[in-house]
């Protein structure tokens, strides 16, 4: 079978992921084409800011509660079988409040804090947590075990299983997503495009999706331990801001948060949302600040800001041909990127194999 060029734009956790599965196909060439690459940090590229769990939010029947159900498996299996991917599992806690029910952040966690979850049967050792056990203002708990990911290690990890598998990397800015026919490493005009640009769908030619927006979140990294992974429904702080608090593997360090503005953009650090994020922080879980309890115990590595690539009407993963050429989209991941990344690579792997039946079919008229 000759073989198929594939470009794939984009090398965040979305783009990286979908060259993995990918490569699995040996009748395909792979060529990833982005701006960013694993090591930059700049507020155009989301993924290395990002806290980087598995906390459900899908919504049932949704693409990405399919998204997230596909996921967990894989993510599991990498914590147990790859060491050196920087993901651990770790040990839970989510309290609701009632009265942040119709809130930016009660929207975003709605599915999460329900204490009949639709994961309750997916995440191991799910539970209900007794009202004696819950902090002051919430109303629902559950607890069970979860995975996060360090960013620096696991987006390295993700580009060198695609290497080892064959894929080229290069760096390269597009004035249209068609241009990126023409990225392939072996200079022959590539057969597919893979869309995996994330925010830059709203403003890249070729895509332009008036849809797509950025979620500002705010984000502080410290060295402390918390010992476990805690969040809330929101705060009394504001309806956007959010408290959670994470230990990525492998001395990724604590991060702490966080907000969720929608349509805000702005990449420098707000003084006052970052102290008010260390407060609630310490207040939710004492244990990182054992000696004072107080929020000058917090040992800072940086504060960093992100922009979740949101989309009105949810994630996109469909094909189209723009120009002539196929292209299959795949963006719109806002904050779930890392948790919805596998599920939504097979579904992506899908639809590049029905192009290529597709296109096999034609070619035998």
């Amino acid at each position: 079978m000759p073989e198929t060029r594939v470009v794939i734009v984009g090398a965040g956790v979305i783009g990286l992921t979908t060259a993995v599965v990918l490569s699995q196909n040996k009748n395909l060439s792979i060529t990833v084409v982005a701006k960013h690459m694993p090591g930059d940090y700049d507020i155009e590229y989301a993924s290395p800011w990002a806290g980087a769990n598995f906390l459900p939010v899908g919504k049932p029947g949704s693409l990405l509660q399919k998204f997230e159900r596909d996921t967990w498996p894989q993510l599991a299996k990498i914590v147990e079988d790859h060491p050196e991917a920087g993901a651990h599992f770790q040990e839970t806690f989510v309290y609701g409040r009632k009265k942040d029910e119709g809130t930016a952040t009660g929207e975003w966690f709605r599915e999460l804090v329900k204490e009949d979850a639709w994961f309750r049967d997916l995440m191991p050792k799910f539970r209900t947590l007794p009202p004696t056990s819950l902090p002051p203002s919430c109303t629902t708990g559950t607890s069970f075990t979860s995975v996060c990911l360090n960013t620096a290690l696991y987006l390295p990890w993700l580009a060198s299983q695609a290497l080892s598998s064959g894929v080229i990397l290069k760096r390269s800015i597009l004035p249209h997503i068609t241009a990126a026919r023409h990225q392939h490493h072996t200079s022959a005009p590539a057969h597919i495009i893979l869309n995996c640009t994330g925010l830059a769908s709203a403003t890249l030619p070729g895509v332009m999706d008036s849809t797509v927006y950025p979620a500002r979140g705010q984000i502080v990294l410290v060295r402390n331990s918390p010992g476990a992974m805690y969040t809330t429904s929101g705060t009394d702080d504001g309806e956007d801001e959010a408290v959670y608090v994470m230990e990525r593997a492998a001395g990724g360090g604590t991060v702490i948060g966080g907000c969720l503005q929608h349509g805000e953009s702005e990449s420098g650090v707000d003084p006052n949302l970052a102290n008010r994020i260390m407060q609630r922080a310490v207040e939710l879980c004492p244990q990182l600040v054992p000696k004072t309890g107080k929020v000058t115990e917090l040992s800072v590595v940086r504060h960093g800001v992100g922009l979740r690539p949101m989309r009105k009407e949810g994630i996109r993963v469909e094909k189209e041909k723009v120009n002539g050429v196929w292209v299959v989209h795949q963006y719109g991941h806002a904050g779930y990127g890392y948790q919805s990344s596998w599920g939504s690579a097979w579904e992506a792997e899908r639809l590049v194999e029905e192009i290529l039946r597709e296109e096999g079919a034609k070619a035998k008229l």
